[in-house]
């Protein structure tokens, strides 16, 4: 079993939250951390799955199942199939507003599962369980493990990386046909294949919504709605590009990349190392990956942007923590890396007082002053012990 990270904030939360809800893709380990949660709280606990018809049946009456466990910490697993809940999960909380009397489980984001933060303002708290993250692998996956296999658990540790392949196109065959209607995506799942697959050819470039558009055959505001959907799916991220006033001509749309690795594998047919390592945009699926695993870690009042000119210089990453400088990151699929004129035209613009390239492995060496070169374990440890997480 993997520890997540999440877990000891997770028990501060329900120590604190009358409701606290685990939101995450299907298939993330929500309901396998959950069922980890119910042996360390500190009162008994009762679990619903809503979908199992048997479950769903003891709610036929929720008000009267409620009271009669109103002792128990209840956990609701796939809240989204039941938003009428809120309202009386609101009286409830309300007759007796103790910590940890609710916990929800669900397979969207808060703006998905709708109503619920209207109607429970100020009693919940939305936390968000990502895939499995580099500092939470054990000593039976490596790096390239979870580069390749992403960090879905029954992808990530299957028995080998046939089966974890057939694992991840059965699970994007699922969500398609399945998931995204229930959740409300508009659009029929031939067509939700054959964006995903437009979208992971297009890994860290700057997205066109007009181009998008025009290659779906619907129009730009159209193309819109459906990303908007799908991030709060979590199946892709769009990450913003950087403003300030150097006096350069920066670019202005933002880029677009798929959230898991193992998932834009398999929609691209990449199936192992070597075939990533000859693949086109090669670097641009490892800077995804990278960005995915800074995320994870990063305090909720940070900010991650790119930065590039319209004369093309340019810097992966720059993040902004408050009350500390900013730093820029620069990805390279490379054990002996090298860095452009733009990079270094980018620090002299943002005043950048250190800019770090992430790689793969476990070296770590200055490779000029104020830039270092850090494998990506050693650089997630490095960021995680200065935001006090967990490692």
């Amino acid at each position: 079993m993997i520890r997540r990270i999440v877990t000891i904030e997770l028990l501060e939360l329900i120590q604190e939250f009358p409701v606290v809800c685990l939101v995450g893709p299907r298939q993330v380990g929500k309901t396998t951390l959950a069922k980890q949660l119910m042996s360390e709280l500190t009162k008994d606990s009762v679990y619903l799955d809503l979908e199992n018809p048997r479950d769903e049946n003891k709610l036929a009456d929720p008000v009267l199942f409620f009271e009669a466990n109103a002792d128990k910490c209840i956990i609701l697993d796939e809240i989204q199939r039941m938003k009428s809940l809120f309202p009386i999960l609101r009286a409830m909380v309300d007759q007796s507003r103790v910590p940890g009397r609710f916990i929800l489980l669900g397979s969207a984001s808060p703006e998905l599962i709708r109503d619920s933060s209207e109607t429970l303002a100020g009693r919940i708290y939305f936390k968000e369980l990502m895939p499995i993250h580099i500092l939470e692998l054990n000593k039976t996956s490596s790096e390239i493990d979870l580069l390749m296999r992403g960090g879905f658990p029954n992808s990530l540790m299957s028995s080998s990386l046939r089966s974890s392949f057939r694992w991840r196109e059965s699970f994007i065959q699922t969500y398609v046909e399945r998931d995204l209607p229930l959740l409300g995506l508009p659009v029929a799942p031939s067509e939700s294949r054959k964006l995903l697959r437009m979208l992971s050819h297009l890994q860290g470039q700057i997205l066109n919504y007009s181009s998008l558009s025009k290659s779906l055959g619907v129009s730009a505001p159209t193309v819109k709605t459906y990303l908007h959907f799908l991030q709060q799916a979590f199946l892709i991220d769009l990450l913003e590009p950087f403003s300030t006033n150097t006096g350069k001509r920066l670019v202005k749309s933002p880029k677009i990349y798929l959230r898991d690795t193992g998932l834009l594998h398999a929609l691209q047919g990449v199936y192992d190392y070597n075939d990533l390592l000859a693949h086109p945009f090669a670097g641009a699926i490892w800077e995804g990956f990278v960005i995915q695993q800074i995320k994870m870690i990063l305090p909720n009042n940070s900010q991650m942007q790119f930065y590039r000119t319209s004369h093309g210089a340019e810097i992966d990453l720059i993040l902004s923590i408050p009350n500390k400088q900013s730093i820029g990151v620069e990805t390279k699929l490379s054990s002996a890396p090298s860095l452009s004129r733009g990079n270094y035209e980018v620090m002299n613009d943002l005043e950048l007082k250190m800019l770090y390239v992430v790689i793969p492995g476990n070296e770590s060496y200055p490779l000029k002053e104020n830039v270092h070169v850090m494998g990506l374990r050693i650089f997630i440890n490095h960021l995680a012990t200065q935001f006090n997480q967990p490692t």
